[in-house]
């Protein structure tokens, strides 16, 4: 059976005030994307057929996130924040452009799983004409809980401060997510009055209208961590907990070894192959994909790069955006690697940074190697051909090339580029004075007396 067309309302108009933030709430990151971001990714994991977001005024910065992540998304202003029932109406043009179903969501709950919507809409396709989406709390307190009748079937939310003391007695609370196959809903969320403790427009009243209109109403079951809210930077730091529990163990099931991993972050994109070992202490951030068989060996931060397959990377290693590992690379300790490939069998065991530059296959980057690629106004780049060899505590200055099978002696400062198969040397005369040494030691040992 096909699902009807969904339009997908997400409510983030909230100022987050106690985020104690000059950044709107929803623009704080879990695992590197916006709150915002891993709710509108859910559109693209689902039947989603249009998007509404709501934001408040001047969020400006919320509205162009939303289109960066889904660029069709519509975007409408709640002015004033008088409740949930107000900002849905907020978006009434796209209710009223749309036939089928829609879900309301919420800017701040970054933890849901495609497939609770899966449920929620498969709740309407068995004749729910309202499917809410529910937890059981461990504290209830403050939550709306969730009225049910003795089949079950949803009779009401009742908020918090309007529940009786029996009411409050209930763990069954609602998350705020709500999906509705109710034709002309935006005539239905109309009627909402606000007479209530807080004289706003609930959403949740929509239920016991709709119970009034005949309608079936339905409570749909998710575990509580999956519907947290985030408000404070506490919360937050709660849901990036979850989120990288979450998402290790998935990982972990596909084949990917993690020696300690409570002590690995990753992020949203984050892709990993099979066999890899991961030691602790390593920082993923976005953009990394990581093949097959690959060592990361304890304390590396790795952000932006593409690390090829039995490639070893750390211990203490960076790997900065545009870093990209042939097979079979090496990059060890106190290496960074930024805006640079290099390739199969290559080698930067120690000590050096390789920037903005080109390393052949098999060549060998010496410990204390730098990559002088700013002059203080433009990046130049360095290219290292195959076999190539850097001794330590080389500085190559860009733009420079190093020919195939090349050498560079050690301590050597290289301005120009350097022929296939030749020797690079760049060092002043050394010079030995016979005696200076013990000379000096008595010349200084008697200043000091004298001080």
């Amino acid at each position: 059976m096909g699902h009807a067309p969904l339009l997908m309302i997400v409510l983030a108009a909230g100022k987050g005030t106690r985020m104690n933030s000059a950044l709107p709430k929803v623009m704080h990151k879990i695992a590197g994307r916006s709150m915002l971001g891993h709710v509108l990714a859910l559109s693209g994991q689902s039947e989603t057929r249009s998007v509404a977001v709501v934001v408040g005024p001047d969020m400006d910065a919320v509205a162009t996130e939303a289109v960066a992540h889904v660029p069709s998304a519509q975007i409408f202003v709640q002015h004033y924040q008088r409740g949930t029932a107000d900002a849905v109406l907020a978006a009434r043009e796209a209710l009223q452009n749309h036939s089928g179903d829609v879900m309301i969501l919420y800017g701040d709950t970054p933890l849901l799983q495609p497939e609770t919507l899966t449920y929620l809409t498969a709740a309407l396709d068995a004749g729910a004409h309202v499917a809410v989406l529910g937890f059981r709390a461990k504290d209830p307190t403050g939550y709306g809980r969730l009225l049910t009748d003795s089949r079950g079937d949803l009779q009401a939310i009742r908020e918090h401060k309007d529940a009786s003391d029996d009411e409050r007695q209930i763990d069954l609370c609602n998350s705020g997510v709500i999906a509705f196959r109710v034709p002309r809903l935006a005539e239905l969320l109309s009627r909402i009055g606000n007479d209530n403790a807080k004289g706003e427009f609930y959403l949740t009243d929509a239920v016991a209208l709709a119970r009034e209109d005949g309608l079936r109403c339905v409570v749909v079951a998710c575990d509580e961590n999956e519907v947290l809210g985030v408000n404070a930077r506490d919360q937050l730091a709660t849901a990036e907990s979850i989120w990288q529990t979450r998402q290790r163990a998935a990982l972990m099931r596909d084949g990917v070894t993690m020696i300690a991993p409570d002590t690995v972050w990753l992020s949203y994109d984050t892709k990993i192959g099979c066999d890899v070992i991961i030691e602790p202490n390593v920082f993923i951030g976005p953009g990394v994909t990581i093949e097959d068989g690959v060592e990361i060996l304890a304390n590396c931060y790795i952000v932006g790069a593409h690390i090829s397959a039995g490639a070893r990377v750390g211990p203490f290693a960076r790997l900065r955006p545009g870093a990209k590992l042939g097979t079979n690379v090496h990059v060890g300790n106190f290496v960074e690697v930024k805006n640079s490939d290099m390739a199969s069998g290559s080698k930067a065991n120690h000590l050096a940074y390789v920037g903005d530059g080109s390393v052949g296959a098999g060549a060998n980057i010496g410990a204390g190697t730098i990559f002088c690629n700013y002059d203080g106004f433009t990046k130049h780049r360095t290219t290292i051909g195959e076999g190539a060899f850097i001794g330590s505590n080389s500085s190559l200055v860009a733009p420079v090339k190093i020919g195939a099978g090349a050498y560079v002696g050690s301590g050597s400062v290289i301005t120009k580029d350097v022929s296939p198969g030749a020797l690079a040397l760049e060092r002043c005369e050394q010079e030995e004075r016979p005696g200076w040494a013990e000379k000096f030691r008595i010349m200084m040992s008697r200043r000091k007396a004298k001080s």
